[in-house]
């Protein structure tokens, strides 16, 4: 379902890609001798220029990462507004279409693109799968939880959740299954942001975020 390539800087490479729903947009970010390809989405609120994915697709592809961001159809059209979840997952599932071939397969996303990849990770024959500030409930709302859609993953998960995310913190998240791992963002919140004067910084979230990340592609991946 590949269209054509549109050249940008060095190091980052943008396919359009055919969905049902209308083209998606894939941001590639190659890796030299890559053994694991991460794909990931965005969430509801915007795009694959979110500052984790960001630190992600630049960070990772020296290590030998291959990083491809998703932006799901209705962020390339110019919408404001997310489309529904099935709509979501059918868009993923054929922007995925032409990624499910070579190296092994990690999933994954922010918030919204989060739970796209938790519902879609077995489906696709993913190894792993990554949720960055899943968002458990709509804040302040722990009635209406996603536990669910956490829980059926079916694959290795590593959730990486801002402490102070009001989508979800520490003390909202019950016993899960053995196959997902939970590590907090310290002093962070929905957007991987911290408070000046928290005594954390940017740089350091980034570098714990990536350290992490990598760590647990080192262990779940097999036959690397």
């Amino acid at each position: 379902m590949s269209a054509h390539r549109v050249s940008e800087r060095a190091g980052l490479e943008r396919d359009l890609v055919t969905t049902r729903h209308g083209p998606a947009r894939l941001l590639r970010s190659p890796a030299r001798d890559p053994w694991v390809r991460l794909v990931l989405g965005h969430g509801a609120g915007g795009g694959a220029d979110a500052r984790e994915l960001g630190w992600l697709a630049r960070d990772l592809p020296p290590a030998g990462v291959c990083v491809i961001r998703i932006e799901q159809p209705w962020r390339v059209a110019g919408r404001r507004v997310a489309a529904r979840s099935a709509l979501l997952d059918e868009s993923w599932l054929d922007a995925l279409g032409p990624l499910r071939e070579g190296t092994a397969l990690v999933v994954g996303g922010r918030s919204s693109g989060a739970r796209v990849a938790c519902r879609t990770a077995m489906s696709v024959g993913a190894v792993g799968c990554l949720a960055l500030a899943f968002p458990l409930h709509p804040p302040w709302r722990p009635e209406q939880s996603r536990l669910p859609e956490l829980q059926g993953t079916g694959v290795p998960t590593l959730v990486v959740q801002g402490e102070l995310d009001p989508f979800g913190g520490p003390k909202d998240f019950p016993a899960l299954p053995d196959n997902i791992q939970i590590v907090l963002a310290a002093k962070a919140d929905h957007e991987f942001a911290v408070r000046l004067g928290s005594g954390r910084s940017a740089a350091l979230t980034r570098a714990d975020l990536v350290s992490c990340v990598l760590a647990w592609l080192r262990e779940t991946v097999p036959n690397r």
